[in-house]
């Protein structure tokens, strides 16, 4: 836990002096102007084209580094040598809130999907916005995916808060992902960023932002509850199309 405060004190106060026109403002502004369906990997042939969906923030869409070596890149790497019939969809942009979130999920179920990954809150918490709004935000944001794709799998990615904060802010902020994964029947990591925030080799100059290293770990954290999922679901279809 001390690593954890560490590591988020430090997110915290580089995050202060970053520029954030540059990052959570400009970036952010982005996700009312999208006009291109997220970017996935193509469908191998003969394989079905069963999607894994993944909105978040700048950690998903590989700010600094690449999309091709952020951790949901590394999740289909990890796919493909589990032999699942998976691809996965990247709708990632940097800067984004929980609110921003929920303004384009409609926009980002457009294309059918099977498993839905929802990595938001660090943006909320960096700049302290109200919990109760990113707890609504993301509560419709889940809601709206699991009307659109009612048997759609979901993986609720955990984040913490900055303890400059306070107490009671960052354990109301912290009680959101699980209260959520129960109410949404969703999986949960309960802090995405695990053995990643407080360690400087893992992260870009910034000291906020994972470099391929830190992907790497962060794919870890995420597969322990996805890998169960996929595999879940894949025994499913399987059932039902030889029935």
């Amino acid at each position: 836990m001390r690593q954890i405060i560490i590591g988020l004190t430090i997110l915290a106060l580089t995050a202060c002096r970053q520029d954030r026109a540059a990052d959570a403002g400009a970036l952010s502004g982005a996700s009312d102007t999208i006009d291109a369906p997220p970017a996935s990997v193509p469908a191998a042939p003969g394989r079905p084209d069963h999607v894994v969906l993944f909105i978040g923030t700048s950690i998903t869409a590989g700010y600094g580094i690449g999309e091709e070596f952020a951790y949901p890149a590394v999740i289909q790497q990890m796919i493909d040598s589990a032999g699942l019939p998976y691809r996965v969809s990247n709708a990632g942009v940097s800067g984004e809130t929980s609110a921003g979130g929920l303004r384009r999920i409609d926009w980002a179920l457009q294309q059918p999907i099977d498993v839905l990954v929802v990595e938001l809150g660090a943006n909320d918490g960096l700049r302290g916005l109200p919990v109760a709004d990113m707890r609504a935000d993301l509560d419709s944001l889940l809601s709206r995916a699991r009307a659109r794709y009612p048997d759609v799998r979901i993986v609720l990615l955990g984040m913490e808060a900055p303890p400059n904060l306070g107490e009671a802010y960052t354990t109301a902020f912290r009680s959101v992902f699980p209260e959520l994964a129960a109410r949404h029947d969703a999986a949960l990591v309960p802090f995405v960023l695990d053995s990643v925030v407080a360690d400087r080799s893992l992260n870009i100059e910034d000291g906020v932002h994972p470099n391929p290293a830190g992907h790497r770990i962060i794919a870890r954290n995420v597969w322990r509850a996805l890998g169960p999922v996929l595999r879940a679901h894949a025994a499913q279809r399987v059932r039902s199309d030889s029935s």
